[in-house]
């Protein structure tokens, strides 16, 4: 399958500032990005048939099978590029793909959500570091990162 190079208008990611140290770094997971886009296809797949078996369609296994094409094709297409969706988060910040960065003072909340981890800001921005394996573990990590920068 082709790669997809990255694009010169995108931000390359955040440099450490100063005395800024790397904490840990959140890298998709492969297995969680293939289970979500079979769940995917599937519910695409069974909606597809249903749609085809209402309408009258002498062919209602084209749906089920197109979907399943369609997601396969597109999850395969994509692979490349949303394996380097890094997020990386140092003693001070959240530093994501796209030049994106989240101050950990900032961070009003960090929850799960399927297989990501939704980061929600104080001011109301909201963040997703996608198909983690373990995304309990992300959230845990970056709200005990967030307290211990906190004033006692």
């Amino acid at each position: 399958m082709a790669r997809i190079e990255r694009d010169s208008i995108h931000a390359a990611p955040a440099s450490l500032q100063g005395d800024e140290k790397l904490v840990a770094t959140f890298a998709p997971d492969l297995h969680s990005y293939l289970k979500s886009n079979a769940i995917l296809a599937v519910i695409a797949a069974a909606g597809g048939g249903v749609a085809l078996v209402a309408l009258g369609s002498p062919y209602p296994w084209t749906g089920p099978l197109a979907a399943i094409l369609a997601i396969g094709l597109r999850a395969a297409f994509l692979k490349s590029e949303v394996m380097q969706e890094d997020w990386r988060m140092t003693t001070r910040r959240l530093l994501g793909p796209g030049g994106r960065i989240v101050p950990l003072s900032q961070v009003k909340e960090a929850r799960t959500f399927l297989d990501a981890a939704q980061i929600v800001t104080k001011a109301g921005d909201k963040h997703l570091i996608k198909f983690q394996a373990d995304p309990a573990a992300t959230v845990s990590a970056i709200l005990a990162a967030r307290d211990a920068r906190r004033p006692i």
